[in-house]
């Protein structure tokens, strides 16, 4: 899956950070992170991407998602198979709007509701895009900052989580280089993978 390699750190004993370069519809992992917005229309960016890979399915299950239980919110997500992707689920967040207000809390929320799904259903790998940083606009370098204080708290604070790799799969250059910035930045000393 990964056209470049990674960075990673282990976040609590077992439980893995890594950072790659690739596609997120192609991510090998239990479940992938979608950025969705709250009636889970996946149209744009990430989330048609998904839905275009993984088939129809995802969208029909998200309109009963909604159906069944409301919009979701950044504390609240969904999760829907992962239809023809090699994931098992989709977990769908909402990530902020830049511009809306309380964007980092907003983005902290949606990260740290997406990691409590993974543990309620046990899974044991997560794959996460750059979340809010295409369409919605978040500054990429700030984002990876949130993003990695939002794991690292998780998991200070969820010792038992059965997570083992959370990846976060960058598609784009720009992207890539704000994230190994911020890594590096938050995790001086640890190496490439």
């Amino acid at each position: 899956m990964a056209e470049e390699a990674g960075f990673q750190v282990e976040l609590k004993p077992g439980t893995w950070l890594r950072l790659v370069r690739g596609d997120i519809t192609q991510a090998e992992a239990d479940a992938i992170v979608n950025a969705a917005n709250a009636q889970l229309r996946h149209g744009g960016g990430v989330a048609r991407a998904i839905v275009r890979r993984g088939g129809e399915v995802i969208q029909r299950e998200s309109d009963a998602w909604v159906r069944r239980h409301g919009p979701i919110s950044p504390e609240r997500p969904a999760i829907t198979s992962g239809g023809s992707l090699p994931c098992r689920f989709v977990i769908h967040v909402v990530g902020p709007i830049w511009g809306e207000g309380e964007e980092d809390t907003k983005l902290r929320q949606a990260v740290t509701a997406a990691l409590a799904l993974a543990d309620e259903f046990s899974l044991r790998s997560l794959a996460l895009p750059a979340i809010s940083t295409g369409i919605y606009g978040f500054p990429k370098n700030r984002a990876a900052r949130v993003l990695f204080e939002a794991l690292a708290d998780y998991f200070a604070s969820h010792p038992d989580s059965g997570l083992e790799t959370v990846e976060i799969v960058l598609y784009d250059q720009p992207t890539w280089e704000a994230f190994v910035d911020a890594y590096r930045t938050r995790w001086k000393g640890t190496s490439e993978a």
